[in-house]
């Protein structure tokens, strides 16, 4: 992943294809106080005009206006909306009419932003080059043991894709050393993974566990279909203080995975 003038992060899985994809950090906008600078989120508390200017910042990274975005009200559950550009707009301005219930969004229509935030969990990138399909995922402890990007990829599929062309990229989320949990995530934990429990969750030795996001989607990707090559983890974590934190910091702002189609040159 490489920095740009917005403090965005790129991943190099997508370079080359007609989509652009950014993951925001908290730098490079207008916020304050424990919102500094660059937070996304209309549910925090923040000054409503600070963020819709950063949302129009972030827009911008991927060339689009603010209207252009779609935002869901995420519930750490498995639900995938499918929009197009009659969704144009959902959620940017206005909590009310985000898309509701919804962790995740897919597209294959150019020129839709789909957006998930996030401060902590992970965003996970979904992109078909062959049906030129698109999805972003928020996926917490309770998304990740519900198996979100699982429900994605079957969106996709539904959309014409085939989970052996997919592309996958995981983004930045709390570090596994940093991400105690107690015994009811660990068991959903391994309700969820069964014998590769051990994979994503293991004891700290204080009678806690610690959960690894970073590995729990990459499994669940695998499991899936998707090539390994073909999926990209981040090298980094929410400790890093590029990114909101929210077992850093209370209350903190939101970062997102913002994702556009382009029109796909003519053969």
């Amino acid at each position: 992943m490489s920095a740009t003038t917005l403090e965005v992060l790129r991943w190099q899985l997508f370079a080359g294809h007609p989509l652009d994809v950014v993951v925001t950090t908290r730098h490079g906008g207008v916020s304050g106080g424990p919102y500094a600078t660059l937070n996304l989120g209309l549910h925090v508390d923040d000054d409503e005009a600070a963020v819709l200017e950063n949302r129009r910042r972030a827009a911008g990274g991927v060339g689009l206006e603010l209207d252009d975005l779609v935002f869901c009200n995420q519930t750490h559950g498995r639900d995938v909306a499918v929009v197009d550009r009659s969704h144009r707009g959902r959620g940017t301005r206005s909590l009310a009419d985000a898309l509701d219930g919804v962790d995740a969004l897919a597209t294959t229509t150019p020129g839709v932003g789909v957006v998930v935030m996030m401060a902590d969990c992970v965003p996970v990138v979904l992109y078909d080059p062959v049906a030129h399909a698109v999805a972003v995922v928020h996926a917490g402890w309770g998304g990740t043991v519900q198996r979100v990007a699982e429900s994605a990829v079957t969106t996709m599929t539904d959309l014409g894709s085939q989970p052996g062309d997919i592309l996958a990229a995981i983004g930045p989320a709390i570090e596994a050393d940093r991400y105690q949990v107690g015994d009811e995530v660990a068991d959903a934990a391994r309700s969820a993974f069964g014998t590769d429990a051990d994979l994503v969750v293991r004891p700290d030795g204080t009678g806690r566990w610690l959960f690894d996001l970073w590995a729990a989607n990459r499994h669940t990707l695998l499991g899936c279909g998707l090539q390994p090559d073909n999926i990209e983890v981040s090298a980094h974590g929410t400790g890093d203080d590029r990114w909101f934190s929210d077992r850093a910091a209370r209350p903190c702002g939101r970062f997102a995975a913002i994702a556009v189609l382009h029109d796909r040159p003519a053969a």
